[in-house]
């Protein structure tokens, strides 16, 4: 814009900057608007002030004024714009209404070359009365006066006498010849007539009246004109997701009914994947199985047999149990089959020769085979803990379940039938997954945890290795305790260790070795009160080392052969003769005389010990069945008793004399040990109760 133009015109210039693509690109209803508001301006222009129009618009007005603006450009500018006129007088205004395509690619120019010169403000938008003037330079060569028809241009200025043209890129209205009149102060949607300068001619809202309302170059902002239209409908993005919806609806209904004719995927009848079949499908893919058909049977021990349909003459019998499984499929939950397998019974009917198939069943190798029962896991000692112990399962077939399985394999058309993975040989009651096993484990390795130990000469150890022995488990996994095992092993115990009677051998003083046998001395367990002892010990998983418990006075003082140790007193019948070792030497030793040798009045061989003593006692014999009185009653200084039944140590001052044989020739006891009186005393001084006492011959 020159600076004479931005002079004259400096009321109307706002130096805005217009986006024209927000003015006249919006869609195709706004530009039919923008074209009857125009078409209705210049009707409303025609009934006011033809002549004037005519005036307005008639071309050498619009040269001169262009010249007197511009005179070194005009003609150039008219070159530019190529604006065709019509003759002067016409009363029709004829212009080419521009289709919308040629106008988006005019916005797009227009857009472009703002972009790409961003130094420039509106050049060619922004001008000034004198630059709008009939000619348009620049800018208004690119306008829609190109492709319209003679006579167009814009609003007119009479107040100034400046033409005011309108160069936007909407269609321009079609008005009677000659008749231009004042249009809206910018068409809608223009690029170019943009601010335009001086007055505008008589206005649209203003019937018949010519104004000098000022403009401030923004055509949204004159009156009425470059207003944006209110868009109306439903938001592009909510139709857009309709339309989405819809179709996938469609697609979901189509899936549906696609299923109710066809399987689901993931789905399986019988064992056999029929995704995406129909009942027809599955009829026909049975139908070709019997064709041909053979099933093979794996047995132990890598033996194998076979059954052909043939030789049992096998037929397949079509029924309805197909169509039924795909009945039960809702076709409309499909989408469910993406996430679960579908897995499916069908009574598959099929008809064979039962005489032949049973034929062929008894010989097969298992069948044939020896049946070994099975055996069932149980706990086993391992030499530290119970363990489960696997089960065997043998040979024997459960002849049952395999012509089950048969059958069912047949039915099914599978090409092998595993015996061992079907459990077609018979199965024992337990296995080693069975839990009833491993608890019965735990059970009993809670007995294993006690040890006992009894002090004996060599220590007798009740461990998990006896106890191991004692602990059993039934066929129904019932654990048991053999208290019974117990009570007879303390027996056994007692025996070896206990020494009251039992034979011992002795080598006296003199060098004689004896044996000798009977008595009373010794080691005595008592089993009744060591049993349970011994078994609260074992279920509370005691660890201890102790001592059985004895009978009451029946310990020895030492373990070992010879119980007695080395502080005893023996007696040699056949020698007639008597020591007291103390520490294994001679502490007293003397003649004495003993019992008769008969029986009635003997002295006894046999380990006795002491028992009490007393001093200055009478002995009283048996009592005299002819007499009803003892047989004797004899007075002693010393008494050192050795049974229960009167027989003991003691002095005899009416003994003529001590040793020899007169035991056996009259002089003979009547079982005691008689011993001279200072023999006697000392040995009573010397002897305590509880020492050994070895009789023997």
């Amino acid at each position: 814009m020159s600076k004479n133009a931005k002079d004259q015109n400096d009321d109307s210039y706002s130096g805005e900057e217009i986006n024209y693509a927000d003015y006249y690109l919006d869609d195709e209803d706004d530009y039919l608007d923008e074209d009857e508001d125009i078409n209705t301006s210049f009707n409303e222009n025609k009934r006011e002030d033809p002549a004037r129009v005519e005036k307005n618009t008639s071309m050498p007005d619009n040269k001169s004024r262009l010249s007197e603006n511009d005179p070194a450009g005009a003609d150039e500018s008219r070159k530019k714009t190529d604006i065709q006129y019509q003759t002067s007088g016409s009363k029709e205004w004829n212009s080419e209404v521009r289709d919308q395509e040629d106008m988006k690619k005019e916005s797009a120019k227009n857009s472009d070359k703002m972009r790409n010169d961003p130094g420039k403000k509106d050049t060619g938008n922004k001008k000034t009365s004198q630059e709008k003037t009939g000619a348009q330079k620049n800018g208004a060569g690119k306008s829609e006066a190109q492709k319209a028809s003679t006579g167009k241009t814009g609003a007119q200025n009479t107040g100034t006498g400046t033409q005011k043209s309108s160069t936007g890129k909407n269609d321009a209205p079609k008005s009677s010849p000659g008749k231009s009149g004042p249009q809206k102060d910018a068409a809608r949607k223009t690029g170019a007539s943009k601010g335009t300068a001086g007055k505008s001619g008589p206005q649209k809202s203003g019937a018949g009246r010519q104004g000098a309302k000022r403009n401030s170059g923004n055509p949204a902002k004159s009156s009425g004109a470059g207003r944006r239209p209110k868009k109306s409908g439903v938001p592009i993005p909510l139709l857009a997701a309709g339309v989405f919806v819809g179709v996938l609806a469609a697609a979901y209904i189509g899936v549906s009914v696609y299923f109710t004719s066809h399987f689901y995927m993931n789905t399986e009848i019988n064992g056999h994947d029929f995704s995406m079949k129909t009942a027809a499908d599955v009829k026909e893919y049975i139908e070709q199985q019997v064709q041909g058909y053979s099933l093979t049977i794996l047995e132990k021990d890598n033996k194998t047999d076979s059954i052909s349909g043939e030789e049992i003459s096998l037929k397949y019998n079509e029924n309805k149990d197909i169509e039924n499984v795909l009945k039960k499929q809702n076709a409309f939950l499909w989408p469910q089959a993406f996430f679960v397998k579908n897995s499916s019974k069908a009574t598959v009917e099929v008809s064979y020769d039962r005489e032949a198939l049973e034929d062929k069943i008894r010989t097969l190798q298992a069948v044939k085979a020896e049946q070994i029962p099975p055996t069932s896991a149980y706990p086993k000692f391992n030499g530290t803990e119970y363990v489960v112990e696997p089960e065997v399962t043998g040979t024997e077939v459960n002849q049952e379940l395999l012509r089950e399985k048969i059958h069912q394999y047949i039915s099914e058309f599978q090409p092998e039938l595993d015996m061992v993975g079907e459990n077609c040989y018979a199965l024992p009651k337990y296995t080693s997954e069975s839990g009833d096993v491993t608890a019965a484990c735990n059970e009993m390795n809670q007995y294993l945890k006690a040890s006992i130990t009894y002090s004996m000469d060599q220590p007798v150890v009740v461990d998990k290795t006896l106890i191991s022995e004692w602990v059993t488990a039934d066929a129904e996994m019932k654990v048991t305790f053999n208290e019974g095992a117990v009570r007879e092993w303390l027996r056994e115990f007692g025996k070896q260790y206990d020494t009251v009677g039992k034979t011992r051998s002795i080598t006296s003083p003199w060098g004689k070795t004896v044996e000798v046998s009977g008595g009373t001395y010794g080691w005595s367990v008592d089993e009744e009160a060591e049993f349970p002892a011994l078994v609260n010990s074992i279920k509370n998983g005691e660890v201890v080392t102790r001592e059985p418990i004895y009978v009451d006075g029946q310990r020895a003082a030492s373990r070992g052969p010879q119980d007695w140790g080395s502080t005893y007193a023996e007696v040699d019948l056949s020698g007639q003769h008597m020591w007291f070792i103390v520490d294994g030497v001679v502490a007293l030793e003397t003649d004495v005389v003993t019992g008769v040798p008969t029986p009635a009045r003997e002295t006894p061989s046999g380990v006795y010990s002491i028992l009490d003593k007393e001093l200055n006692s009478t002995l009283v014999g048996e009592i005299d069945p002819a007499t009803g009185q003892p047989e004797y009653r004899t007075p002693v200084a010393y008494w050192m008793r050795v049974t229960w039944s009167g027989i003991g140590f003691h002095d005899a001052t009416w003994q003529p004399a001590f040793g020899g044989s007169l035991y056996a020739s009259g002089a003979g006891s009547h079982g005691c040990i008689n011993m001279p009186l200072d023999q006697a005393g000392a040995l009573y001084n010397m002897l305590p109760v509880g020492t050994p006492v070895i009789i023997h011959y």
